[in-house]
């Protein structure tokens, strides 16, 4: 299927790793321009020698933009840069930020002040600036990847979930308001996956069940009836497919990824 990317300007915030990364890879396949948005310079330009590896010929296709988003003054910034690189954003996908996995017995009050910043205010403070800019075009997608904690309460991810609650929610929210001016939003919860950061919530979850990480992984895999953890390619290909014109009448959908883990209608 083409999915009608080729040329569109996509922004990827958390763009170097895990999801992220399989998303710019995704891009890159359909002939997108990216612009990559991390915290650490190092790690984007890991992510750009990866990219060029599998497309030799995309060095400028592909924009890097060290940022903390957390800051609204640098995710302002962020935004200027890779409007430098590639003009106006035709799809702003949100991976940046995560939230530290906690046993509840070691969370404060600060813990939960740090996973909202951490992935509720970095997706916001890039959504904010673009979704206006979209609207004022009458066009645009966003898709924020977000993550299954959000429905489903685990007590080493309660800060976490909080924020991802949140996200869908103003996800929802916002396709309602700005769906009259042209611009999709939607969100993608992925359960667990195989990335980097799935090792830190395997720690917190052997040190909640006094278990080794090994064990914990086991156990985190039986309870998937699909009976593997995901890809974080998988995840990408509907991020892809959310963020695509083919995906033109799907809006305020909130897509959970999480190979059957806990089913459910709403």
């Amino acid at each position: 299927m083409d999915l009608q990317l080729g040329q569109r300007h996509v922004l990827i915030t958390g763009g170097s790793k895990g999801i992220g990364l399989a998303c710019a890879q995704g891009f890159l396949r359909e002939g997108a321009r990216l612009s990559l948005v991390s915290r650490n310079q190092s790690h984007l330009d890991e992510a750009l020698r990866q990219l060029l590896h599998e497309f030799p010929d995309a060095k400028n296709q592909v924009g890097l933009i060290a940022a903390d988003l957390q800051s609204p003054e640098q995710a302002q910034q962020a935004l200027a840069k890779a409007e430098q690189f590639h003009g106006e954003v035709d799809v702003l996908i949100n991976c940046a930020g995560a939230a530290r996995r906690t046993p509840p017995d070691e969370l404060s009050a600060q813990a939960w002040h740090e996973a909202m910043n951490a992935k509720f205010f970095t997706y916001i403070h890039m959504i904010d600036l673009v979704i206006k800019k979209m609207a004022q075009r009458g066009n645009g997608a966003i898709v924020n990847v977000v993550g299954a904690g959000g429905k489903v309460a685990s007590p080493i991810h309660l800060p976490g979930g909080a924020a991802n609650a949140a996200l869908m929610l103003i996800s929802a929210g916002l396709a309602a308001a700005y769906g009259p001016q042209g611009v999709r939003i939607n969100a993608v919860n992925p359960g667990t996956t195989m990335t980097g950061r799935l090792r830190t919530g395997l720690e917190a979850a052997a040190r909640l069940d006094q278990i080794s990480v090994e064990e914990a992984l086991k156990r985190a895999t039986q309870k998937v009836p699909l009976g593997r953890l995901a890809q974080p390619e998988e995840i990408a290909n509907v991020v892809l497919f959310l963020a695509s014109p083919c995906a033109s009448y799907v809006t305020g959908a909130v897509v959970t990824m999480d190979g059957a883990a806990t089913p459910m209608v709403v």
